[in-house]
């Protein structure tokens, strides 16, 4: 009984132990092959995110669109900055035809233009009727543009601002009015501004005149009619000051002219004169 009991343990231990080591057989080659499967995905995984940043980064410098911008910088061919001198010569006027409107802080000067226009000239021809140029210090820094009643009749603002826009852009419509400085007498009210085309040095302003069913138009710098308006209100002031000065030696001078011409009439009269 004891053998018998001795041989059924030792065959179940036999047993025991052929299946551990089949189990482990089984187990090492699906453990390899486990194994070697994650190294590839490791690789993988790993060299995705240069190719990532490959696509996501651009190989070198990227420019910004070139974008024309319209030039405010001129009417024309006049533009601001231009000295006295050579504005007559561009409007084929001369540099003494300027007036001087004021002269101390600043000297302030005024020069018109008209087109020249021949004798039976088509409607088609310039629109511009006249342009009345400012200067500060010799500077070009403003221009009144006044167009002819003929050539403009019949338009409409949007027409205007239409023609005009081709040129200078996108317009806007601000509620707001402009002073137009000059000597003479009608540019010294304001006008309301029908459209404004602008940029950080300078503005453009299309308006109605008030005084005739006509356009015209405001261009100017901005920094220099700053300075130019600043030096004319001063102008204004000193002007207002001397004023009673300048009376009494006005009227001094009057009064030794009359005494200079009266002594002069007494010595061909007294030398002529016979009772």
């Amino acid at each position: 009984m004891i053998s018998a009991r001795i041989l059924v343990i030792s065959m179940s231990w036999a047993v025991l132990s052929a299946a551990s080591l089949i189990c482990a057989e089984d187990a090492k080659p699906a453990e390899a092959k486990l194994m070697l499967q994650r190294s590839p995905v490791i690789q993988e995984l790993a060299l995705q995110p240069p190719s990532l940043l490959a696509f996501s980064l651009p190989a070198g410098p990227v420019s910004a669109p070139w974008i024309d911008t319209p030039d405010l910088s001129r009417y024309r061919e006049f533009q601001f900055g231009m000295n006295l001198l050579a504005v007559a010569k561009q409007a084929d006027r001369k540099a003494s035809e300027a007036r001087v409107i004021h002269q101390r802080p600043a000297v302030i000067q005024e020069l018109e233009w008209r087109p020249s226009r021949s004798i039976g000239s088509s409607p088609q021809g310039d629109p511009v009727k006249e342009v009345l140029f400012s200067f500060y210090n010799g500077e070009l820094f403003r221009m009144v543009v006044n167009y002819d009643q003929q050539k403009t009749e019949g338009l409409t603002d949007e027409d205007m601002i239409e023609a005009i826009s081709a040129k200078y852009g996108t317009a806007t419509r601000p509620d707001a009015k402009i002073i137009l400085f000059s000597s003479l007498q009608v540019y010294n009210d304001s006008e309301k501004v029908i459209a404004r085309w602008e940029d950080p040095r300078y503005s453009f302003n299309l308006f109605r005149s008030s005084y005739q069913p006509a356009f015209g138009m405001l261009v100017f710098s901005k920094q220099v009619d700053e300075q130019a308006q600043a030096a004319i209100v001063k102008a204004i002031r000193l002007d207002e000051q001397e004023a009673p000065q300048r009376e009494i030696e006005q009227q001094k001078k009057e009064e030794e002219q009359s005494r200079l011409e009266q002594d002069k009439a007494r010595l061909v009269n007294k030398a002529a004169f016979r009772p």
